[in-house]
């Protein structure tokens, strides 16, 4: 079994690091806050004012201070505060927004006009959204499982989507929101060339845009992967597993949380789709090599901890021990800029609980930890 120390490289264990330096001071600065339900001093963030125990629970006491934060947010971008629940359904993901006539929902990207839901682009065939190359092996989280994993000389084609059905106090990919750049199908099936071997799908998340995102692997001969929080609706959830087990890709699911209190309050949303759907693309489309499903989950201090880890790791093992598990440490990001990094001590007590369960876990982002 790996402990922590296993994943750090050499620069990063020493004190002659300029990079550790700089994050053990960011980490000196964090703020210790009295929970606002409990009265115990914790790290936690002012945006929630609240401590990760209540929030799991005592939710009905959390819930004001969780629904304040989000809806500030939302306020904040312009975007409906909580998901609409009058009018014609939308059906494509957890949120179950249904919009009335020229209205918009959560996610911002789709609405009511005419009585039919359609994208604020204007078509399904035109999406909100970025690409890029990046040569082969990359960052991915998943490359280590990925087929492409020792692939040289060609290319992946990074396809940055700006919407998410998620609000994520934390997110590390914040600047979503600000994609007002459209691209139409062939636009973005023009990126694909000889070199091209892949095309992953991430954002903010594929979801609300998902239709562009499917048309373009229908129009592609390469592998498909996807970075999704998974809150995808079941129909769409077997698409996506389609289109991932029939190219060779992988499918990696955030999983923000086990508690379905905590993942609220964090992301704004249920993950009652996420787990669900995480169980069902494994059953459905089995595969060893490359796995179709890969879980990570990003280490928020004081929030993400070693019982919330473990618990996500156990409902992985249930489906399969073998899965691949990555754990994330966490930068200050977004509305959460006032948590510390994550320390070597939390990741490594996360790895080892995971450990118990999974056989393939992994600690990414290492020179984050202080």
């Amino acid at each position: 079994m790996s402990t922590l120390v296993d994943f750090i490289p050499e620069a990063l264990s020493t004190g002659t690091c300029k990079r550790k330096s700089f994050l053990l001071s960011r980490q000196s600065g964090m703020m210790i806050s009295e929970c606002r339900i409990c009265g115990e001093k914790k790290v936690l963030s002012q945006w929630l004012h609240i401590c990760s125990d209540c929030i799991r629970t005592d939710f009905d006491q959390s819930l004001p201070f969780i629904e304040k934060a989000h809806r500030k947010i939302k306020k904040e971008y312009s975007m409906p505060e909580t998901p609409p629940h009058e009018g014609v359904p939308c059906g494509f993901c957890v949120n179950e927004c249904r919009m009335k006539e020229g209205e918009p929902g959560y996610c911002g990207t789709r609405e009511n006009k005419g009585g039919r839901i359609i994208p604020t682009s204007g078509s399904e065939a035109v999406a909100y959204v970025e690409c890029y190359h990046d040569p082969l092996p990359t960052n991915c989280v998943s490359m280590e499982f990925c087929g492409e994993r020792t692939t040289k000389g060609k290319q992946n084609l990074a396809v940055f989507y700006g919407a998410c059905t998620y609000n994520c106090l934390f997110c590390q990919n914040w600047h979503y929101r600000k994609v007002n750049h459209t691209m139409s199908v062939d636009d973005l099936d023009s990126w694909v060339d000889d070199d091209t071997a892949c095309i992953c799908y991430f954002g903010g998340d594929p979801t609300p845009q998902i239709l562009h995102a499917l048309k373009v692997a229908g129009a592609v001969s390469i592998r498909i992967c996807w970075e999704t929080n998974g809150a995808f609706s079941k129909g769409l959830a077997r698409k996506v597993g389609k289109t991932a087990f029939h190219s060779g890709g992988t499918i990696k699911f955030d999983l923000k949380a086990y508690s379905e209190n905590l993942n609220y309050a964090l992301c704004g949303s249920s993950n009652r789709n996420t787990l669900s759907n995480f169980a069902y693309i494994y059953e459905t489309f089995q595969r060893a090599d490359p796995p179709i499903l890969v879980a990570s989950t990003l280490l928020v201090p004081g929030y993400t901890d070693e019982e919330e880890v473990s618990r996500i790791a156990e409902f992985i093992a249930g489906i399969d021990p073998d899965i691949p598990y990555c754990l994330l440490a966490f930068s200050p990001h977004f509305k959460m800029r006032d948590l510390p990094y994550t320390s070597r001590t939390h990741a490594d007590s996360c790895l080892k609980a995971a450990q118990k369960y999974l056989t393939r876990v992994r600690m990414g982002n290492i020179w984050l930890l202080v």
